[in-house]
């Protein structure tokens, strides 16, 4: 979360449709609350955490009422030339539920209200949905994701990175090998997986001590993510399952900036260490697609797009916790050309998620 950003109606910039000469564009990590699962209200992390306590009180509020209020996550849209949004459930969500039983039911119930309220719902047309999967339980998490994908509708699933089993510090990651019914499933599906941050469990959180507002969106999500991409790609997970889709937020999370790195120092290292099979570049250019949610750099832009190309970039915003507007007129201010922008405004996630 950054800073307050919602202004006033009257302060805000209005756009109008005519202005879009082409398709407006979709945005694909936008976080919603239930009413049958808030996570913001119920889970240690983000009822009391290392994010809430830091933010701007009045941010905070504005940021609850807009994750459950569909009339101005419309208008909002509207706005921003924002045609259609793809949704899904608040971190930590479901992963940060500790029993498995419950998780199961959680999602499930989630599931159902979200393909309810914005799948089938007054604005059906706007909305689209990733559903969220009870990974504590790996094989219902693939029942769960084949129920979404088959009979809801949905476009693909979210996972807020790591689960937790039984207490906090219990963590799953999914290169664990009780995960692999779930890949083989989701391989099989042939549908995206966005993998999202979470913060640290408070074991690994040390060298935040003291400065544990960095803990959560200003930069441990982002190294949260980061490594367990990492660890998904060196535990051999897409030579088993090569054909595998996996979304990053936030222009990568840093990893555009990294790769190289780690391809430079493994070629050093005896290779029984780790399980790939391909170079770390070989994989971010066949299996993951990025978003620039939360991002209105140019810079981290243009490095992102070289990074992963033109046919793997997509915009998106991370609304409520950032702003249509902002991110709306920032990419429409960069220097592209017309294709570009058309790829990375719409049709390269039209593409993936397989969209009419």
């Amino acid at each position: 979360m950054s800073g307050k950003i919602f202004e006033s109606p009257s302060e805000r910039p209005t756009f109008s449709a005519n202005r879009w000469r082409q398709p407006q564009k979709i945005a694909l990590e936008e976080a919603i609350t239930t009413s049958v699962f808030n996570p913001t209200n119920t889970l240690p992390e983000t009822k009391g955490g290392a994010e809430l306590p830091y933010v701007d009180e009045d941010y905070v509020v504005d940021v609850k009422n807009r994750l459950s209020n569909l009339e101005l996550r419309v208008q909002a849209m509207d706005r921003a030339g924002v045609a259609l949004t793809v949704v899904s459930l608040t971190m930590p969500g479901i992963e940060g539920i500790f029993d498995a039983k419950t998780a199961v039911e959680t999602a499930r119930k989630v599931n159902d209200e979200t393909h309810r309220i914005y799948c089938t719902g007054k604005y059906a047309d706007r909305f689209r949905a990733l559903g969220c999967v009870p990974m504590q339980d790996p094989k219902a998490a693939a029942a769960e994701a084949t129920r979404c994908i088959n009979e809801l509708g949905f476009v693909g699933i979210l996972i807020n990175g790591y689960s937790q089993i039984g207490d906090a510090e219990t963590v799953q990651y999914l290169d664990e090998p009780q995960c692999e019914p779930f890949w083989a499933t989701l391989e099989e599906l042939d549908v995206p997986l966005y993998l999202h941050p979470r913060i640290p469990t408070p074991g690994q959180s040390r060298i935040y001590r003291g400065y544990e507002f960095l803990a959560g969106s200003p930069w441990g999500f982002g190294v949260e993510t980061a490594m367990h991409t990492i660890r998904l790609i060196v535990s051999g997970l897409f030579d088993r399952h090569p054909g595998l889709k996996i979304i990053l937020g936030h222009c990568g999370e840093g990893l555009p900036f990294s790769l190289a790195r780690i391809d430079h120092r493994l070629r050093h290292f005896q290779p029984q260490h780790y399980k790939s099979k391909l170079r770390m570049q070989e994989y971010w250019e066949r299996n993951f697609w990025i978003t620039t949610a939360g991002v209105t750099s140019d810079t981290a832009f243009v490095d992102t797009l070289r990074s992963c190309g033109e046919d793997r970039l997509m915009w998106s915003v991370d609304y409520p916790y950032e702003d249509y507007d902002e991110c709306g007129t920032w990419f429409e201010g960069m220097e592209m050309s017309q294709s570009t922008r058309a790829k990375i405004g719409w049709e390269n996630a039209k593409r993936l998620f397989k969209m009419q």
